[in-house]
Order: C-alpha cells, then sequence, then structure tokens
C-alpha cells in the first residue's frame, strides 16, 4: 500500500488536475507503481479550465435602472461581433447587474458603427430587452444624430432612396454651414432617421451628394478624411419607459472636434 499511498501525494494530485494522468485500480499511478497483472488501468485527460478572460475598458453611463442603461458609445469599438474589444465584453464591469427576475447580463439592443460615436441603449433583463426591441419596431424610440458633411445643402430635407430593396427614410435640418478651403462647404446636420436600415444615414447622405466627413466607405475619393474618424454622433434618444410609464430624454454632447468646426455649438 506504501506506493499506493505516494501516489496519492498532493504534487501528484496537482499534477493530474493540470494535465492528465494514469490510475491503477482507481488510484493514481505514479513512475513507482509496481504492476503485477490483473489491475484495472485507467488514462483520464482532464479538461483544461482556463478563467474566462475580461476586457478592461472604461464606458461613459448617462443613464440606468433595474432595466435598462444608456451608454456613451466611444469611436473604435465594435457594438459586437467576434473581436475581443467589443461594447458587449465591456459592458458587464460598467453595468451593474439587475436585482429583478430574468436579469442577464447586459445586451445592446440596436447598433452604431465600429467609427460612430454617442447613445448605445442597452437591456439589463430578459423582459426589458424584449419589450426594446419591440419598441425599436414600432418606431417608439426616437432618435437624433448630428453630423458634419460636405457640399452645399438645402436648409431641410427627407431622404426617401430604398437601402438593400427596403424603404427607407431619413429627416435633416442643416443647423450651421461655414467655408472650408479643402472642403468647400461644411455643414452641421441634424439627422433623425425613421427607418434603421444599416449605414443608412451615411448611405442616405452620400447619395444626395453630401457624404459625411471622414467617411472612406461613402465619401468622395479627393475629399477622404484621414485619422481623425468619422463625423457621426448619435446625439440623443427619448422613448417611454416600456416598465416605468416615464419618458426617457437622454442627450449625449458633441464630440470637440464637432465644436472645432462650429462656434454656434455650445
Amino acid at each position: 500500500m506504501g506506493i499506493f499511498e505516494e501516489a496519492l501525494t498532493k504534487s501528484a494530485l496537482k499534477k493530474a488536475l493540470k494535465k492528465q494522468y494514469i490510475s491503477v485500480n482507481g488510484v493514481i499511478a505514479t513512475s513507482a507503481t509496481f504492476i503485477k497483472g490483473g489491475e484495472r488501468i485507467c488514462l483520464t485527460i482532464a479538461e483544461e479550465i482556463r478563467p474566462k478572460k475580461k476586457l478592461i475598458f472604461s464606458l461613459k453611463v448617462l443613464f440606468e435602472d433595474d432595466y435598462l442603461a444608456v451608454i456613451h458609445k466611444p469611436a473604435g469599438i465594435l457594438v459586437s461581433g467576434n473581436s475581443f474589444k467589443t461594447i458587449v465584453n465591456a459592458l458587464e464591469q460598467n453595468i451593474t447587474v439587475s436585482n429583478l427576475p430574468g436579469a442577464k447580463s447586459p445586451q445592446p439592443v440596436h447598433r452604431l458603427d465600429f467609427a460612430t460615436t454617442g447613445i448605445l441603449l442597452v437591456g439589463k433583463t430578459d423582459s426589458s430587452i424584449r419589450a426594446l426591441n419591440k419598441m425599436f419596431e414600432n418606431k417608439e424610440i426616437e432618435k437624433t444624430y448630428y453630423a458634419v458633411t460636405i457640399g452645399e445643402m438645402d436648409p431641410r430635407g427627407k431622404i426617401t432612396s430604398e437601402i438593400d430593396g427596403k424603404e427607407s427614410q431619413s429627416d435633416y435640418t442643416v443647423c450651421e454651414s461655414v467655408q472650408s478651403e479643402r472642403f468647400g462647404t461644411l455643414n452641421l446636420v441634424q439627422l433623425q432617421p425613421k427607418t434603421g436600415r444599416k449605414h443608412q444615414l451615411r448611405k442616405h447622405l452620400s447619395r444626395i451628394g453630401n457624404p459625411i466627413l471622414g467617411d472612406k466607405e461613402y465619401g468622395i475619393e479627393n475629399m477622404i478624411l484621414n485619422g481623425q474618424g468619422l463625423y457621426l454622433h448619435a446625439c440623443s434618444i427619448k422613448f417611454i419607459h416600456p416598465f416605468t410609464n416615464e419618458e426617457v430624454y437622454i442627450k449625449d454632447d458633441l464630440p470637440q472636434r464637432f465644436k472645432n468646426i462650429f462656434t454656434q455649438i455650445t
């Protein structure tokens, strides 16, 4: 029995838990284990459990209760996807877990492009995520964006060209225009998308000849602005809270780079 007792030392167990081990008659074996014949020998491969890697990324929380949250999404990060650096992976460390039934890991209920900044709505329970998704489908959530566009524009307008064969609408109002040596005219434009197609605002503005400053995908080739990002910002969101029935209106101030162009922004 002395040989088998040696097999049960702490060092042997530690080694066994890390990788794989052989047992003889149900006892972890070592190089000193003697085989006489007739023993039951088993090879066990232990599953290696690695701690889940956490993304350390601070987010600005604009509003939060037990049902939902509103955060500021910075530029240069995906909302979700296969990448490690995503808003989804950063939410748990920035949002308080709900105490309500059906609580789950916080989940965004809509998307913003990689380069777009601003307001992102997050659900914290199964019921709130379902309710917010339904509200988006019913167009009960009002979102306002601001963009810097290139070229002369009518003071206001409605863009209704289809996107991917689907009906789409974006309403815009020009708030201020300035002259630029490089770009001719730059406009601060308020945008209200009435539908939610992929890249809707970027595509619509490009189609009327007024692409967003910094848009490498839909911009004008000789007017691409490199190194300063996309000048598109989700500025505000308004809706009736699906559980408290109170109006929620959250505003996220324009980035400083917008203010550097337009003097009338407060």
